[in-house]
């Protein structure tokens, strides 16, 4: 890619179109043209805040393949901007494009602590682990602005409710104090995303997270502060990161994670225009093979919704893929496993505290 043709600190370098106006609206470009032509830019490349306002915040999570019963996310789109992101596809339900707008256009949901106060309070709700976030990441930038995810850590505290969160940023140990009086009481579980060891890798695919260095050392920052850590090498792309699998294993291990997840890269829906498209700019002398290499792990498509395939991929490569990770489990996390988390001390809090309102 010309470096100064490129959009900075975005890994998307194009919007695609939403497949929700395609055929019933006409989107024009009037203002923007007209800006051009006098002389102005018209996109100068600014993260937007928006608020937005759900009625509830915590989503009962149905797919059979993705381990987990409960998600909430106190943002929607985010400015992380890794460019296989699953969650892109999201965006579009609110009205925005896949690509740029996903991570330039950052919904925040402002009442999400107030929303999960009132579900952990209803007599009908049973503690089940809540994951912050199964969609975008809940320390993405937007966080040290607004602090959303701090505020709902101390209403999960207050209410003794399990948590776990997902994310690829060092600003979680911003909460550490927090994290660690959850810990106290087997409430918390982190799982932290390194998809790379080599930084010109991860600054290309995940252009506004922390290095991967930062990373490695929030991983050792928690596990020795007794908040267990699973490393998820997620995902795995042929070609482009698929070699470092027994590194990034070692990294996790050395730095006292429990536990490592994976999945191999789909590119569903508007994924596969903006990977494609990425990939061809950032390394033109092999994406056609790393194209075709994930395509041979599912049936010759980019795209696969399969339950139970899609996430670990068929064919020779897939095989390879999982092999090496299931080889990496028995060298560096023999008798390692992330612990089951807490749900009774909630039960006992609503029974107890709760009769005092």
């Amino acid at each position: 890619m010309n470096p100064k043709s490129a959009i900075k600190g975005r890994g998307a370098q194009l919007n695609v179109p939403n497949r929700f106006f395609e055929l019933r609206h006409e989107m024009r470009d009037d203002f923007l043209e007209f800006c051009q032509k006098e002389g102005e830019k018209a996109d100068k490349n600014r993260t937007l805040y928006i608020d937005v306002f759900p009625k509830t915040i915590v989503n009962k999570v149905t797919s059979p393949d993705v381990g987990m019963q409960y998600s909430m996310n106190p943002y929607q789109g985010c400015e992380h901007g890794c460019i296989y992101c699953y969650a892109r596809n999201t965006h579009e339900f609110w009205g925005y494009s896949a690509g740029l707008d996903f991570e330039r256009r950052i919904l925040v949901k402002k009442d999400t602590p107030k929303l999960l106060e009132q579900l952990l309070k209803k007599k009908s709700w049973k503690a089940r682990t809540i994951v912050m976030s199964g969609n975008t990441d809940c320390y993405q930038p937007a966080e040290k602005i607004f602090r959303i995810t701090r505020q709902c850590l101390e209403v999960f505290l207050k209410y003794r409710h399990p948590v776990a969160i997902i994310t690829k940023n060092s600003r979680i140990l911003e909460d550490l104090e927090l994290l660690k009086s959850l810990s106290k009481d087997n409430l918390i579980g982190v799982n932290i995303s390194i998809t790379s060891l080599l930084e010109d890798t991860r600054r290309i695919l995940e252009p506004r997270t922390a290095t991967t260095k930062k990373r490695l050392e929030t991983v050792k920052t928690l596990s020795e502060n007794g908040i267990p850590v699973n490393v998820m090498i997620a995902p795995i792309i042929p070609g482009i990161n698929s070699h470092e699998i027994l590194a990034l294993a070692k990294a996790a291990s050395d730095h006292g994670a429990v536990s490592i997840a994976h999945t191999i890269v789909r590119l569903n829906g508007a994924i596969g225009e903006i990977f494609t498209d990425w990939i061809k700019k950032t390394m033109p002398d092999r994406a056609d093979k790393v194209l075709h290499q994930i395509e041979s792990c599912h049936g010759g498509t980019l795209n696969d919704s399969r339950y139970g395939a899609r996430m670990r991929g068929e064919g020779k490569i897939a095989e390879q893929i999982n092999a090496l990770v299931k080889l990496a489990r028995q060298k560096y996390f023999v008798n390692k496993s992330m612990p089951k988390l807490n749900c009774d001390l909630h039960e006992e809090f609503k029974n107890g505290q709760l009769k005092l309102f």
